[in-house]
C-alpha cells in the first residue's frame, strides 16, 4: 500500500518549512552521490508510531506575485486537496487570524478530507495565549498549537494525523503478476501508452480503482504472463500555476514507483530529457526498480542518418546514473515498438530477480581483483575476502572487506560493472552493503 500523504498548506511566513524540516529531520538520507540525481526539497519521509508518510511542503510561493498571491495560494491549497491524505492548515499564532487564513479554510472545509489546524509560533510552555483561540472561528474543529522551533506539542499533532491515516490493508496483488508503473511528466503519452499495448492484444483480465489518487491499476494477460499497469496520469493542467503543477506532479509517480516491479520512464521525444524527467528517473533509480526508459513520440521526430543512435547517447548523458537501463524509441499513436516495449518489461523484470550461487560470485570477484588491484591509502590496501548475494528486486551484495573506508566509488562501480559483464542485471541497479570483517 503507499505512504500517506500530509499536505501543509497556509499563507507565507506562518513556519510551513520550519515545520517540514523538523518533520523529516534526519531522515533524508542520500544513497548515493551520483550525478544527476535531483532531489527536490518540496517533499520528504516522515514516521510515526512504526508507520511511514510523505509529507509535501507547500510553501514558498513562486515569485511572480503581484496581485496574484491569493489566488496562487488558493491554487496550492486546490492541488494540495487533491493530493494529499491529510491535509494541515497551518497558521501563525503571533499575527492572528488573517483574511489570507480565512480564504484557505473555506476551500478547505469543502473537502471531505480531515484538515488539522495547526497554530504554529506558541513558542512557550504554560497557557496558551489568548491569540490561539480566536483560530477556533476558522470552523475546522480542533486546534493543535505547536512550536516549529522548539518541538513543542508535535506528539499531539502526530498523533492526530496517525488517526487520520487511511486504514492499512493487506496486499491483494497476486504474486505472480509483473506491476508495471508507467511514469513521467504529464502529456508525456502515459495512458495513451497503456491504451495502446491493451488495444493491440485485446485480453484484458480486469480494471479496479488503484489505490493511488487518480490512477487506475489496469491488470492484463498475454502469453500466460500476467502484468498489471499502474497509470499515474494524475493531474491535468487546470489552470496555470508556473512550475507548481508540475512539482506536485512527481508526487503521482512517488507512490506507483513504491508499489512497482519495473517502471517505464516516458520521455517525450520532441522536448527530450528534462529536470522533471532526471527528478521521476532519480527517485525510481534510488528505490533500486528496474527501469526502461521509452521515448514516446518518436514518429515526429525528423530523422537522418543517425539520429537514433545520437539521441539514445543523449539521453544516457542525461540520464548518467541510468546508464543500465535500456532505451526503447516508440510512438503510442502508430504503435511503433510497442511490442519491444513489453518484451522489455519481461527481461529487466529477470534481471532484477535473478540470483548468483556464492561460489561463482566470488570466482568472478576473485578475476576480478586480479585484474584491477583495490586501492590503497597510506600504505593500506583494500581487501575483499568474499561476496555474497542477500536479495532482488534489485539484486544486493554484501562485500566483506578489511576496511570499508579504503572502498572507492570508481572500484565500487567498477565491481557492479563486472558483475553485469559476467551475468547481466540489465535494466536493474545493483545495490553494494559493504561490511568490515565480524561486522554485525
Amino acid at each position: 500500500m503507499p505512504k500517506p500523504i500530509v499536505a501543509i498548506v497556509g499563507r507565507p511566513n506562518v513556519g510551513k518549512s520550519t515545520f517540514f524540516n523538523y518533520l523529516i529531520g534526519q531522515r533524508i538520507s542520500i544513497i548515493e552521490d551520483t550525478p544527476g540525481v535531483t532531489r527536490d526539497r518540496i517533499y520528504g519521509e516522515s514516521e510515526w508510531r512504526g508507520r511511514s508518510f510523505t509529507i509535501i511542503d507547500t510553501g514558498g510561493l513562486e515569485p511572480h506575485s503581484d496581485d496574484y498571491i491569493k489566488k496562487q495560494m488558493l491554487q496550492q491549497a486546490q492541488i494540495a486537496i487533491d493530493t494529499a491524505d491529510v491535509i494541515l492548515l497551518m497558521v501563525d499564532a503571533k499575527s492572528g487570524m488573517t483574511a489570507a487564513d480565512q480564504d484557505v479554510a473555506t476551500m478547505l472545509r469543502k473537502t471531505k478530507k480531515p484538515v488539522l489546524v495547526v497554530v504554529n509560533k506558541v513558542d512557550s510552555i504554560g497557557e496558551l495565549p489568548p491569540e490561539v483561540f480566536e483560530f477556533y472561528n476558522l470552523g475546522m474543529g480542533e486546534i493543535f498549537p505547536i512550536s516549529s522551533i522548539h518541538g513543542l506539542g508535535m506528539g499531539e499533532l502526530l498523533d492526530a494525523i496517525y488517526e487520520n491515516f487511511p486504514e492499512e490493508k493487506e496486499s491483494e496483488e497476486d504474486e505472480d503478476v509483473i506491476k508495471v508503473a508507467i511514469i513521467g511528466k504529464p502529456n508525456v503519452g502515459k495512458s495513451s501508452i497503456i491504451n495502446r499495448i491493451l488495444g493491440e492484444n485485446r485480453v484484458i483480465v480486469s480494471n479496479i480503482p488503484g489505490t493511488t489518487r487518480d490512477a487506475i491499476d489496469t491488470y492484463y494477460e498475454i502469453d500466460g504472463k500476467r502484468y498489471m499497469f499502474i497509470d499515474t496520469a494524475g493531474i491535468r493542467r487546470q489552470s496555470r500555476i508556473n512550475e507548481n503543477i508540475e512539482k506536485y506532479s512527481i508526487i503521482r509517480s512517488w507512490a506507483a514507483v513504491d508499489r512497482a516491479d519495473v517502471c517505464i520512464i516516458m520521455i517525450d521525444a520532441q522536448e527530450g530529457v528534462t529536470e522533471q524527467d532526471t527528478k521521476i528517473a532519480g527517485y525510481a533509480h534510488e528505490k533500486g526498480k528496474a527501469s526502461i526508459i521509452a521515448i514516446n513520440k518518436w514518429d515526429a521526430v525528423e530523422k537522418e542518418t543517425g539520429t537514433l543512435e545520437n539521441y539514445r547517447k543523449q539521453v544516457y548523458q542525461d540520464l548518467e546514473f541510468m546508464d543500465y537501463a535500456p532505451v526503447v524509441f516508440v510512438s503510442a499513436k502508430t504503435g511503433q515498438r510497442i511490442n519491444r516495449l513489453l518484451e522489455l518489461i519481461d527481461f529487466v523484470y529477470d534481471q532484477a530477480v535473478l540470483r548468483v550461487q556464492t561460489g561463482v560470485l566470488n570466482d568472478v570477484l576473485n578475476d576480478a581483483v586480479a585484474m584491477v588491484q583495490p586501492p590503497s591509502d597510506k600504505g593500506k590496501r583494500l581487501k575483499i575476502y568474499y561476496m555474497t548475494q542477500t536479495g532482488v528486486k534489485p539484486p544486493t551484495f554484501i562485500l566483506f572487506v578489511n576496511n570499508k573506508e579504503l572502498l572507492h566509488f570508481s572500484y565500487e562501480r567498477y565491481l557492479k560493472n563486472t558483475l553485469r559483464n559476467n551475468f547481466g542485471f540489465e535494466g536493474t541497479p545493483i545495490n553494494f552493503i559493504v561490511r568490515e570483517k565480524g561486522e554485525e
